[in-house]
């Protein structure tokens, strides 16, 4: 199992590259970043830093979306790190959540995800491709390669997964929404004709390791609210009793209004409603031996990679502690 991290790039940028180094120096193989540049700095030109700082991370947003650059743009960026470094970028891709809300505007469309994918796919592997009505190619890629992952929560996203995307990102390490998410990704797929092995699979959580389980769920917390905005709008659209997994829709019965000005951060004041049950099964808290426990749960559901959230007051220590899992898994 391949093991990552997620950061947000808050400033300063030189702190992002010193974690993202930190990993890669532990055995990280993937580093991903938030995308969305009210909140937090444009990743972009952070990713060249993290590139040229480390040797075996692949980088890429988690996630990027359709609507705040065009394709061409986002394309044309992951083209030029590629050149720059040797084809180790990926791209993460979802409909936009605070990216897209902190300026008004609502998330995209599945139909326009599918879209973005395809077009920023074909660009920034150097092939020509119909972008807004006109033939478009970037004449000076060469054996460029981008892997376009997206992430999922609902029954028509999962089938898009399947469908479409070379990787399928699960924002919760809860087992039983694993399960269910994996295995609607891969019938999709089968569907599609496609081999459902072909689908990298990655699980993206919160981990803290450590004895003081009562911190750890108040540091990561905030986890439970950045999902139940997903999860509200999945109820909003096929209510409480439609295909989503209890499991995923029930906690947020208790939801109100979200600060997206606290997204993402330990003791964010709008996700009071999660309780510590949530917090226990979305994420990975406790001493070592539940962390490697819960990883190898989630290696015999099908998960390739589990990527770690590092929003919390131990992010050295987290990531000393999984370069130590690292070892052992």
């Amino acid at each position: 199992m391949d093991i990552g991290v997620v950061l947000q790039t808050d400033p300063p940028a030189s702190e992002v590259v010193r974690l993202m180094k930190a990993a890669d120096e532990r055995g990280f193989t993937y580093g991903w970043t938030f995308d969305s540049v009210v909140l937090w700095q444009e990743p972009f030109v952070i990713y060249s830093q993290i590139l040229a700082a480390t040797k075996n991370l692949t980088v890429g947003p988690m996630v990027t979306n359709p609507s705040t650059r065009d394709w061409s743009v986002t394309a044309s960026l992951f083209a030029t790190l590629n050149d720059m470094f040797g084809n180790r970028t990926v791209c993460g891709m979802g409909r936009g959540d605070s990216a897209r809300r902190v300026i008004g505007q609502k998330p995209a469309s599945l139909a326009t995800v599918r879209e973005s994918m395809h077009v920023i796919k074909e660009l920034a592997e150097g092939r020509e491709v119909e972008h807004h009505g006109t033939p478009v190619r970037i004449p000076w890629v060469r054996n460029g390669k981008l892997p376009m992952w997206m992430a999922a929560y609902g029954p028509k996203a999962l089938q898009l997964v399947g469908e479409h995307a070379d990787g399928f990102i699960l924002q919760t390490a809860d087992p039983a929404i694993t399960r269910w998410t994996i295995g609607s990704v891969r019938a999709a797929a089968e569907a599609a004709g496609r081999d459902p092995a072909s689908i990298t699979m990655c699980v993206a959580a919160p981990a803290y390791v450590g004895e003081d389980i009562p911190h750890q769920r108040d540091q990561l917390r905030w986890f439970g609210g950045m999902v139940g905005n997903h999860v509200a709008d999945l109820v909003a659209r096929y209510g409480d009793s439609g295909p989503v997994p209890h499991e995923l829709t029930d906690y947020i019965k208790g939801r109100q209004e979200y600060d997206y000005s606290h997204h993402g951060k330990a003791g964010n004041p709008s996700t009071d409603f999660v309780p510590d049950q949530i917090v226990d099964r979305f994420c990975l808290v406790g001493p070592e031996s539940a962390h490697i426990e819960r990883l190898q749960e989630l290696k015999e559901l099908g998960v390739d990679q589990f990527s770690l959230y590092l929003m919390h007051d131990q992010r050295d220590e987290t990531l000393d502690a999984y370069g130590k899992i690292i070892e052992k898994l």
